[in-house]
Formats: structure tokens, C-alpha cells, sequence
């Protein structure tokens, strides 16, 4: 019988459960207000924009270096950031399975067994029954919230929300972490390209201290200029010194970015790092949506509006299914007899009446929290967008400064050229020698800092744009 009674108010309680209305508002995705396209983007006659351009989740694979490559792997597994924000993702998964589990009523069993003694002087005694009482008892219990006005339901959107939003934030912790390494990486090459710089610088100057004393001894120089070469000398090592210096820190910042701390890394060549792709023009702003850190922005935007429905919900009243099944009896042997079976079957309402604005004050939070998020998401688009437009405009007048400073690297190594002769021959002091040797280096530095800062700009782009563009062949 109770079987029966319960079959058939299950469904009829999924259908009140499942057709009420949804209280509080429904998503409806903002309108993106930025320009459509990017107008800083350099015309390329190599590359086309796709009508739906899709995201690069290995750009730096773009590089062609296998040592870059293996360190970004190393540090997509081992960094600790990014093993916390998994972790954060695999915590966010179970809140959205617990409120997924919400749709389904709960099951309890229960069973018990109690020996009670009545008292003698209550006024409910009754001298023929036995002062010792058994009682034993087993069953099934449950009880099961109607959603009637869609709380639940807007509570699993809002735990979904989150999750995907605790997903995206791994996802912009992995873009970042990429970019961080693919940074020093580059920096750590530079580095090593400054470090022969100066190297021959270092033997350049003590080539022209040994030509200077020798001079100086047969008396045709003074000693002012073979103290100038003893101390542009010593310029030059201490600049080779803070070089190795400053490349054992990005040595050791790739260690703790990789997780691995006895990480060594061979000297390499900047100058083997191609440029990667420039945008074409008409580079669509939409792409910027589909940055981790927008998206997640977004999914916090639907929690927090899927909140204000969990808030509203409290103004109305809650019904709540409550059954059970069981059997009783004196003693074990008579528990399943027939005549022992137990059950109930209830529906329970809970109505608010007075209290004291706490439903208002949780509705109002969470209007407030839902404004919170929508400035959050519009903010992120508007920094996305600054992001890409600035590294768009570093990236084309970094290209422009390279060329200008091959250009006076050429014009410095001859000017040494022709100064050097010059001494050799006796028409000018040493000192415009090095002051020709000077001009190299700071021209040689500056041309490896423009390259290392046009290629850093390549990666900030690619970061910016979440991963990058689809690059196709134009028709």
C-alpha cells in the first residue's frame, strides 16, 4: 500500500518540483561595447583573420626552441600556482556536484532498539500493561525540498557558475605562468647574447691596453692614455660580471617557475628566436572574450545573478516531501511479521511572516555582488582591450627601433674601425678610440635590449589576446 501511495506521489512531486517558475532574473549576456576591430594591428600580406578566429593554446611552440618548449611543459605540470588553482578546481566540482544532488531527495536508514521503564506515578500509567517497555525498529526515511520557486535550481546555476569560473581561472593561471617563463626565457638569452658582447669587448680592451703600453714605453703615447685603457678595461669585466650575475637570477627564477630547483640551462643564441607572426589588420576585438580571465569574470557574473534568485526565493514559502517506511515490534523475531509495517507520508510548508528585513538585506547583497561582477566583467574586456591595443603599438614601433639600431650598430663598428687605425697611425689620442669602443657597446646592447623587448612584446600580445589568432594562408 504505502509502495503504491509512494509511486505515485514521486512524480507528482518531480513535477512540482521541476515546473515552477524560476524566481529572480535570467542571464542575459551584456552587451560588449568595445570597437569591433583593433585598429593598431599592421597590415601582414601573409596572414588572414578567420570569420571566427581561434584561440593558440601552445603559441610559444612559435619560438622553434626545443629548451622553451620543455621548460613551459616542465612548468605547466610542476608550477605551484598552477597546481594549487587545479586543486581549487577540483574543490569547486564537488560543491557543483553537492548542489546538483539537491534535485534528488535524500534516503536515510535508521534502525533501533530501546527497552523503556514507565513510571508509576504519572497520571498516563496503567497498571495492566508491563512497567518495562521493548520496542524494536528498522526503516527508510526521506525528505525532499520542492523547488517550486526554482531556488535550487538558480543555487546548481550559481554552483556551476563557479565552477566553470574556478576552471578558467586555472586557465589564466597557465596562460600567465607560459608567459612568465617564455619572459625570462628570453631575458636569460639576451643575457648570454650581451655576455659575448662584452666578452669581446674584454678582449678587444686588453688588446688596445697591451698596443697602448707598448706605445707608452717606446714613448709615443703618454701614460694618461695607458691609465684610460687600464680603467675602460675594468669597465668592461664589471659589465661582464653584472651580466653573469643578472643571468644566474633568471637561471634561477625558470627553476622555481618549472618546480625543478637543480634546473641548468645551456647559453644559446637570442638571435635564433625568430619573430613571431604579426596580427593582420581588421584583428577582430571580440577575440579578447575568449581570454581565461574574461570568461571567468563572465561565470562569476551568472553566479552571482543566479544569487539574487536564491535570495528572492526567501520571500516565499518552502514545501518540504517528508516519508518513511519501516516496520516495529517488540521483538526481533515479530519485525517483519505481517502487521508491523510502519509508514508516513507528509507535506510540510514553511512560510516566512516576520523577519525583520533579513530576506530584503540578502536580496540587496546580492544585487549588489551581481553589480559588483558586471563592472568586474566590463573592467576585464576594457583592460583585455588596453592590453592588446598597447603591445599592437609597442610591437610596430619596436620593429622600427631594431632596424634604426642595426643601423647604428653598422655605423659604430666602422667608426672603430677607422679610430683604431687612426691611433695606429699616430694622428689622434687614445681617447677617441675609446670613446669609438664605447659607442659599440652601448650600440650593440641597445640593438640585443630592442630585440629582447620586440620579442617579449610578441609574447605580451599573445597573452593579451588569451592565446592568440587563427593564422591562415591568404587566398
Amino acid at each position: 500500500m504505502i509502495s503504491r501511495t509512494l509511486f505515485r506521489l514521486t512524480p507528482l512531486a518531480f513535477s512540482l518540483a521541476l515546473s515552477g517558475c524560476a524566481i529572480g532574473p535570467d542571464y542575459l549576456r551584456p552587451a560588449n561595447l568595445l570597437p569591433a576591430v583593433f585598429s593598431e594591428a599592421k597590415p601582414a600580406d601573409n596572414i588572414a583573420v578567420a570569420s571566427n578566429p581561434a584561440i593558440n593554446p601552445t603559441w610559444w611552440t612559435l619560438f622553434n626552441d626545443a629548451t622553451l618548449n620543455d621548460l613551459v611543459d616542465q612548468a605547466l605540470t610542476g608550477n605551484a600556482s598552477l597546481r594549487q588553482a587545479i586543486a581549487r578546481v577540483e574543490q569547486a566540482d564537488a560543491v557543483a556536484r553537492e548542489a546538483g544532488a539537491s534535485f534528488f531527495p535524500q534516503i536515510d536508514g535508521s534502525a533501533g532498539i530501546s527497552n523503556t521503564k514507565a513510571s508509576t506515578k504519572t497520571a498516563t500509567y496503567v497498571a495492566t500493561q508491563p512497567r518495562i517497555r521493548h520496542a524494536r525498529s528498522v526503516g527508510l526515511s526521506t525528505s525532499f525540498e520542492l523547488d517550486v520557486w526554482g531556488r535550487v535550481r538558480r543555487a546548481n546555476e550559481a554552483a556551476r557558475a563557479t565552477l566553470l569560473a574556478s576552471q578558467y581561472s586555472r586557465d589564466a593561471i597557465r596562460l600567465s605562468v607560459a608567459g612568465l617563463v617564455t619572459d625570462t626565457y628570453l631575458a636569460l638569452r639576451a643575457y648570454d647574447a650581451q655576455r659575448v658582447v662584452s666578452d669581446e669587448t674584454v678582449k678587444t680592451r686588453e688588446e688596445g691596453l697591451k698596443l697602448v703600453k707598448t706605445r707608452v714605453e717606446a714613448g709615443l703615447a703618454s701614460p694618461l692614455e695607458g691609465f684610460q685603457a687600464e680603467g675602460a678595461l675594468a669597465a668592461a669585466q664589471a659589465q661582464l660580471a653584472e651580466q653573469r650575475r643578472l643571468r644566474q637570477l633568471a637561471e634561477h627564477q625558470l627553476a622555481l617557475l618549472t618546480g625543478n630547483p637543480a634546473l641548468k640551462i645551456a647559453a644559446g643564441d637570442l638571435k635564433q628566436l625568430p619573430l613571431l607572426p604579426e596580427p593582420p589588420a581588421g584583428l577582430p576585438s571580440d577575440l579578447i572574450e575568449g581570454r581565461p580571465d574574461v570568461r571567468q569574470a563572465e561565470q562569476e557574473l551568472i553566479a552571482a545573478n543566479a544569487g539574487i534568485g536564491v535570495a528572492k526565493a526567501g520571500y516565499f514559502p518552502k514545501f518540504t516531501l517528508t516519508g518513511s517506511l519501516g516496520s516495529e515490534s517488540k521483538t526481533l523475531s515479530d519485525l517483519f511479521s505481517a502487521g508491523s509495517n510502519t509508514w508516513s507520508l507528509g507535506l510540510g510548508a514553511l512560510m516566512p511572516i516576520l523577519d525583520f528585513g533579513r530576506t530584503s538585506a540578502r536580496v540587496d547583497q546580492a544585487k549588489a555582488l551581481n553589480q559588483q561582477s558586471l563592472i568586474a566583467w566590463q573592467n576585464s574586456l576594457q583592460t583585455a582591450y588596453k592590453e592588446v591595443r598597447d603591445a599592437l603599438v609597442s610591437l610596430r614601433e619596436y620593429g622600427i627601433e631594431e632596424n634604426a639600431q642595426n643601423t647604428r650598430v653598422d655605423n659604430a663598428e666602422k667608426a672603430m674601425r677607422i679610430a683604431r687605425l687612426r691611433y695606429e697611425a699616430g694622428h689622434v689620442g687614445y681617447l677617441e678610440v675609446l670613446d669609438a669602443q664605447r659607442t659599440l657597446n652601448e650600440a650593440q646592447l641597445a640593438a640585443i635590449g630592442v630585440r629582447q623587448a620586440r620579442l617579449s612584446t610578441s609574447v605580451e600580445l599573445f597573452k593579451a589576446l588569451g592565446g592568440g589568432w587563427k593564422a591562415d594562408a591568404a587566398s
